[in-house]
């Protein structure tokens, strides 16, 4: 009997103890596994975005935006400095060179049989659609419409002009932290270091580059070079737009929105009751990039001079533009060009 007694303690000794152990190793929670599993997908989540975001390119744009003029005036602003746009510090190093297509005849060719249709910026205005008038530059085959416009110039007269509705595209790739100081050729920027920039909104020009003149006309005076109707890079028949120009497309007849009646409403924020389509090509201020479809600035055949620097006088429109500003800035900037018909 003592013996079963101590056999059966024995067996009940062993039940709590096997208990005992199994109760000190729970198993997995299964929320903290899925809580573990949440926190990598949002991990992965944001990695993606940031990869996304690095290698996006035509959709950067500048953080920075122009200074504003007040709305309330149209009286031609001589400021300059505060002016100045900030600009990505990324945009000085060098892209790849992949990214580059080598100006060549026959890849002036490929990009201007670009299933991209700049038409775009001045479409969906039906009453002007037969107003624009084809035109091929000989020098590189390169198509650009152009338009008349009728108005009012600074005189207060009654003016007409026909000028291109798109930017000027000529001339040979050069980095953007370079100066376009060969002066045996035509040279050009495109946004971003892409030449599908340049068939998309034109070529970025510095001041001497543009009026075709030594290189050196851009940190010293070269009045005496600049002629009536200059007709700098653009075709021969064509002249560069002046301030009187841009004045008569502000105060066109059919124009009744001002400034934002001279951009594109296509991604420019205008009416372009003018027809003369400015988009947002961005610009190159003091070699780096910035405001691709933000803002524009285009320098005028004219030389300014401020605490003894010589600059060029411009324009710029932004966005939000409502007034017609007028500036002074440097040569060295690279700005879109536009070009009129010699009449």
């Amino acid at each position: 009997m003592k013996y079963f007694v101590a056999l059966l303690l024995s067996a009940v000794l062993f039940v709590a103890c096997g208990d005992e152990s199994s109760s000190s190793a729970p198993a997995p929670d299964p929320s903290e596994e899925s809580s573990s599993s949440v926190e990598m997908t949002k991990e992965s989540s944001s990695s993606a975005a940031t990869k996304n975001s690095s290698s996006s390119v035509d959709g950067d744009k500048s953080s920075s935006s122009v200074k504003k003029e007040d709305s309330s005036s149209s009286v031609v602003n001589e400021s300059s400095s505060s002016a100045t746009p900030k600009s990505s510090s990324s945009e000085d190093v060098k892209q790849s060179s992949s990214s580059v297509v080598a100006s060549s005849s026959s890849e002036e060719e490929e990009l201007s049989s670009s299933s991209y249709d700049r038409t775009v910026a001045f479409k969906g205005i039906l009453w002007r659609a037969g107003d624009y008038i084809k035109f091929v530059d000989p020098r590189n085959s390169r198509e650009y419409y152009y338009i008349q416009i009728d108005g009012k110039d600074t005189a207060g007269k009654a003016a007409s002009i026909k000028v291109m509705a798109e930017n000027l595209d000529i001339g040979e790739f050069v980095w953007g932290f370079e100066d376009q100081e060969d002066d045996s050729k035509i040279e050009k920027y495109c946004y971003k270091n892409d030449t599908a920039n340049c068939n998309n909104y034109g070529g970025l020009y510095q001041w001497a580059e543009m009026m075709q003149l030594p290189s050196r006309c851009n940190t010293e005076s070269c009045a005496d070079l600049i002629k009536p109707n200059h007709q700098g890079i653009c075709p021969d028949g064509w002249r560069l737009l002046t301030y009187n120009d841009y004045y008569i497309a502000v105060h066109a007849d059919n124009n009744k929105d001002g400034v934002k009646g001279t951009r594109s409403a296509y991604g420019f924020g205008g009416s372009n009751d003018s027809g003369f389509s400015l988009v947002g090509a961005g610009y190159n201020w003091n070699h780096s990039f910035t405001s691709l479809q933000e803002g524009t600035y285009w320098h005028y055949p004219e030389e300014q001079s401020l605490n003894g620097a010589q600059m060029s006088k411009a324009s710029w429109q932004d966005f939000y533009s409502t007034a017609n500003p007028v500036t002074k800035t440097l040569k060295i900037h690279g700005f879109s060009v536009r070009c009129v018909m010699v009449e």
